[in-house]
């Protein structure tokens, strides 16, 4: 049990912002934080390397699965119990979900190394919203898509409510960041794609968009999903440089779907059966 909510091993779960949880600075130093027992039961399978755990009197007894997988990933991760009003003081939102767990961040992987045996991906372009980017992998895991990838301007996969609404499907999926300008990833990231044997289709509504159904696309071996950010969609370059530009058949005079729901239509039209 804490005598103090000043510990200085408690900083992640509320001290430090996101920009200095990831250290881009010193990535060995670079952490994530998981939420609720099933999240942070998903990480520690995945073989995420664990800090430490947070928790409440109350809940020990319902994450007791999850203390056991603690253990076996590192004995010496320490858990911290506090009092219930204080969680909420030193996190500022009340803990209803179990428990929360500082784990390392994982070194980024190379594209070559994340895609090499897959053959449907998304490629997310700045997407700016976390709970889109969660639900998007949680589609991914769900559906079929075989990785993800996310350009430099895209919103953090490893952000805590990324992490939840994704039921910690970011720890199942392989993901990794592609191309290094923020302004315009696939200036090197589609040809990277085309090297690797990816054809690219942009999603988006324009004059020379085809179906989703159209079977030009079921007859790649190889298929890159590329999403946009809701509101503006893909960049008019991106579109230009991708070999399909892609629209979902709608009815009723709606137009679009949210990048979240799209990515689930997309997914399941074009999996491997």
């Amino acid at each position: 049990m804490l005598d103090t909510l000043d510990d200085p091993r408690l900083d992640a779960y509320a001290r430090l912002t996101d920009v200095q949880l990831r250290s881009r600075i010193e990535p060995s130093k670079a952490v994530f934080i998981a939420e609720s027992a099933e999240v942070i039961g998903r990480a520690l399978d995945g073989g995420m390397q664990p800090l430490s755990l947070l928790t409440a009197e109350k809940y020990l007894p319902q994450i007791e699965d999850v203390l056991a997988k603690l253990a076996a990933a590192d004995s010496q991760a320490p858990v911290f119990v506090a009092p219930e009003d204080g969680l909420a003081t030193l996190t500022g939102f009340e803990l209803t979900r179990g428990a929360l767990a500082a784990f390392h961040r994982p070194p980024e992987r190379p594209v070559e190394e994340v895609v090499r045996d897959a053959h449907l991906i998304a490629v997310l372009e700045d997407i700016r919203n976390h709970t889109n980017v969660g639900a998007l992998f949680r589609s991914a895991a769900a559906i079929g898509a075989d990785a993800v990838l996310v350009s430099p301007a895209c919103y953090d996969p490893l952000y805590r409510r990324a992490v939840r609404v994704s039921m910690g499907t970011v720890f199942q999926v392989p993901w990794t960041r592609i191309g290094t300008n923020p302004h315009d990833w696939a200036s090197e990231g589609v040809p990277l794609l085309h090297s690797l044997g990816f054809k690219t289709a942009a999603m988006a509504l324009s004059d020379d968009s085809i179906p989703l159904d159209d079977p030009r696309l079921k007859e790649c071996d190889k298929l890159a999903l590329v999403f946009g950010t809701e509101g503006d969609g893909l960049a008019a370059s991106t579109i230009s440089r991708c070999d399909f530009t892609v629209r979902i058949p709608m009815q009723h005079g709606v137009d679009s779907l949210n990048v979240a729901a799209s990515s689930a239509v997309a997914f399941w039209e074009l999996r491997k059966r």
